[in-house]
């Protein structure tokens, strides 16, 4: 009787193992498949707000920007943007030192630029203050024009 009675307990936890590990599978959400192919992902915020640096600014505007596999997200001009970095490898400091092409006035009215996310692949956090609006749009592009 005593075996029998360890055999049925035995059993019983076998049963209920199995049933708990199906309603797990069951209850756990299906993976979305990746569809960027070989491409590194190219996916970033972009955010512009007035202050002295990226801790005071208050953000005024954000955008998403993805390049790749095709350029997309919530910026106004994303090809552009896209085609921009591309064309500096990635580099925001060759974006916002692009040269002068206007005047513009002296004031200290400080803009703060911030682009975070993933650029081919690599981790990007990359911050910028501009001295004026005029300052930051004097031929910069369109990365950060939104």
């Amino acid at each position: 009787m005593r075996y029998i009675t360890g055999a049925v307990a035995l059993g019983a936890a076998l049963v209920l193992g199995t049933l708990a590990t199906t309603a797990q599978a069951v209850a756990a959400p299906a993976q979305p498949a990746r569809t960027g192919g070989l491409y590194a992902p190219s996916e970033l915020v972009l955010t512009m707000g007035q202050g002295d640096s990226r801790a005071t600014a208050t953000v005024q505007r954000a955008v998403t920007l993805t390049c790749m596999p095709k350029s997309g997200g919530s910026h106004p001009n994303a090809i552009a943007a896209c085609d921009q970095l591309r064309t500096v490898a990635g580099d925001f400091s060759a974006v916002t030192a692009a040269p002068s092409q206007r005047l513009c006035t002296k004031e200290w009215a400080p803009v703060v630029v911030t682009a975070d996310g993933v650029w081919q692949g690599k981790r990007v956090s990359y911050t910028y203050t501009f001295a004026n609006p005029c300052t930051m749009t004097d031929g910069r592009g369109s990365v950060f024009d939104f």
